[in-house]
């Protein structure tokens, strides 16, 4: 197992071990990078040591309300530099942070503040009220603290009934003695998934994961030292796909965008030479769609991590004349966001051009160096399938950056880790050069007539129409064929086209059972982080 014959006094001990934390990189960039900028939310800028003090005050501050190492820490704020400081000032006091998703209904927020036990709350004044009636239905007798954050430039002022922000960090101490871990796999945050077929499930990080994908990113992304990152992936969603943890590591600047919208994407790119960001694929189209007005003029390369749903080959061939360039990755809540990357390979595909290139970058690729092993294998009997670009499987991870399992529920937990892979519930083709590539997830293909229809390839498809701005195909119930697609179509601003057109359009380019046998054209329900709701498309679907 590759020990030595005498290993004698070669044991770990303090100096040449040390748990792997992604605070340490906070902990370097207050010495080394002191008076860089740090941090940028509109009119406030603070430089590393600003941010490593206000982490103090606020871990001190914490721990003197009685937030102890373990406890939960709760924060209901969009993309704000209180959303990036709490990112550090939790773990800094040894608690564990669990960011809520902002657009969440009064009786799951009320249900994830129970389940996880929160000691504190911390609300943007924007979602006071939502909270303030999740805890009324609260199970819990002992109810969070409630911590304001007013964001007086977005115009939401403090209510006056609770203890703010800031006067909970006036109560700290900016030298205080960070409270680090003493074992690598002590949870730092808990995160809930979206929870659409059922209760949502806490998603528990470790410190090890989180430190080891914060190496692995800036090889995959390419950066180098002092890149300007945009918030655009929500800091709920993975952590923000643990980026803000990444950027004290590389002496980076994080950029907060508290609204996105194709404007404020393009004045921070401008103003503030952003260099990175990541989005869903609707981002994407934001930026490709958006109107003269809202355009602003750069003269660098932006590089964009984009994943949450595979991107239509006709945004990727447009964007990509624009400045951008873009690496489609791929993960989950369980895998602190990416996990697999496309790594371009300029020998093979330097040469494609359009929808070619497109297609190739569509893929979702092979693992990020953080991870073990990725693959696609048979679901039940866990052998790998044919990596031919045709055959189907599902999904399969291994590697340090895979949860630590589901809060309070190891019946998922062992089930999600069967075999010893993290099963991910997607379905994928894989390549003979091992690439991976999304054909749906297990619940969206759509069985017609015995054929299996990749809601992905008809989606794709569509998108290639110039009226269509977004496409959804789910599965619509058929008495005689069990199921065949249904497209919902959200098309351009001054766009017009009729569900016969769209169909003859498809049918040109899809065999006859995977073109749609019905359109219909509409604002399609999406995830605050640009997913859109299929399992509400079905439910539409089902009554046509």
């Amino acid at each position: 197992m590759g020990w030595m014959k005498d290993e004698t006094g070669l044991e770990k001990r303090a100096a040449n071990y040390v748990p792997l934390t992604p605070l340490s990189h906070l902990i370097r960039a207050n010495r080394i990078f002191t008076d860089r900028v740090a941090l940028v939310d509109r009119g406030t800028r603070r430089t590393y040591g600003e941010l490593h003090a206000r982490t103090g005050r606020l871990a001190s501050a914490l721990a003197a309300r009685g937030v102890n190492p373990g406890d939960v820490v709760a924060a209901v704020m969009p993309n704000t530099a209180p959303h990036v400081e709490a990112h550090w000032g939790v773990p800094a006091c040894g608690a564990v942070l669990n960011s809520i998703n902002i657009r969440l209904d009064i009786g799951t927020i009320s249900y994830i503040l129970d389940h996880g036990e929160a000691k504190v709350v911390l609300v943007d004044t924007q979602f006071l009220g939502v909270v303030e009636e999740a805890m009324k239905v609260q199970e819990a007798e002992d109810l969070p603290l409630v911590v304001e954050v007013p964001d007086e430039e977005a115009g939401y002022h403090a209510s006056g009934r609770h203890l703010t922000y800031e006067q909970l960090l006036a109560e700290g101490d900016p030298e205080f003695d960070w409270i680090m871990p003493v074992d690598e796999w002590e949870s730092l945050a808990l995160n809930y998934t979206s929870g659409t077929t059922g209760r949502p499930k806490g998603v528990v990080y470790h410190h090890r994961g989180a430190y080891l994908i914060t190496m692995g990113t800036p090889i995959s992304w390419r950066m180098t030292l002092y890149p300007t990152y945009l918030t655009i992936v929500p800091l709920f969603h993975c952590n923000n796909w643990c980026h803000v943890w990444t950027m004290p590591a590389v002496g980076g600047t994080t950029v907060c965008c508290r609204d996105i919208t194709a404007k404020a994407i393009y004045d921070a790119i401008a103003d503030e030479g952003v260099t990175h960001f990541g989005g869903a694929p609707i981002v994407l189209n934001m930026l490709v769609n958006a109107k003269e007005a809202e355009r602003r003029a750069f003269d660098h390369v932006v590089e964009v991590f984009t994943a949450g749903a595979p991107p239509a080959p006709a945004t990727l061939a447009a964007i990509e004349t624009m400045g951008f360039n873009i690496t489609q990755v791929y993960g989950l809540t369980e895998t602190y966001g990416p996990a697999t990357e496309c790594t371009f390979k300029d020998a093979e595909w330097g040469a494609l051009t359009g929808d070619d290139r497109a297609a190739v970058k569509a893929r979702q690729g092979v693992p990020m160096p953080n991870m073990d092993h990725i693959t696609v294998m048979e679901a039940e009997t866990m052998a790998q399938i044919p990596m031919d670009g045709a055959a189907l499987g599902e999904i399969m991870m291994r590697g340090n950056s895979v949860m630590k399992g589901y809060y309070k529920n190891p019946r998922a937990t062992n089930e999600a880790f069967r075999g010893g892979y993290f099963h991910t519930g997607d379905i994928a083709k894989q390549h003979p050069d091992t690439y991976v590539q999304i054909a749906d997830r297990a619940k969206d293909i759509i069985i017609s007539g015995g054929e299996n229809v990749s809601s992905v390839e008809v989606e794709g498809v569509l998108m290639h129409h110039p009226a269509v701005l977004l496409s959804a195909v789910v599965a619509k119930p058929d008495e005689k064929w069990g199921e065949v697609p249904c497209a919902f179509l959200e098309l351009k601003e001054g766009a017009s086209v009729t569900e016969d057109e769209i169909i003859a359009f498809a049918r040109q380019r899809l065999a006859g059972f995977k073109t749609p046998k019905h359109v219909v054209f509409t604002e399609l329900p999406k995830t605050s982080t640009g997913k859109i709701q299929k399992f509400e498309l079905r439910k539409l679907a089902g009554e046509l």
